[in-house]
């Protein structure tokens, strides 16, 4: 298995994340455009980064020092957790409100209340079990 938000796990989850047109389609009716860095809580940087054009993921890759819209952060044992199972959005408030996960960069509560942007979201962590 390929290591979680390195650079092929991100080749994987861009792919995955095309296939979804609850999450590429939504988006690109909004015209979501972003960098999004996936990483673990406590390091200095993300692991991987997604680049995000008009809801389409156009580059999954290790991160490299690209600037980002959105730096999500947990514990390997959470992201794995979300992964295998999913997450709601009671599950995601949960894990926000907890610290479980943490948005280094980006507006949570700007997400979340954009329903164009908040079903999204929570589909991609189950394309993320698609990896």
């Amino acid at each position: 298995m390929a290591d979680l938000f390195g650079d092929e796990w991100m080749k994987k989850f861009q792919e995955e994340w095309n296939k979804e047109s609850e999450l590429s389609d939504a988006l690109a009716k909004i015209n979501f455009n972003s960098n999004i860095g996936y990483g673990i809580d406590g390091e200095d940087t993300p692991r991987g980064v997604l680049v995000v054009e008009n809801g389409k993921a156009t580059i999954g890759c290790a991160y490299d020092g690209q600037e980002l819209n959105w730096d999500l952060r947990a514990s390997e044992d959470n992201w794995n957790k979300w992964i295998a199972k999913g997450l709601g959005m009671m599950g995601l408030g949960m894990a926000y409100t907890s610290r479980k996960l943490k948005f280094q960069v980006g507006d949570y509560g700007a997400m979340i209340k954009d329903p164009r942007m908040a079903g999204p979201f929570i589909k991609s962590f189950t394309v993320m079990g698609r990896v």
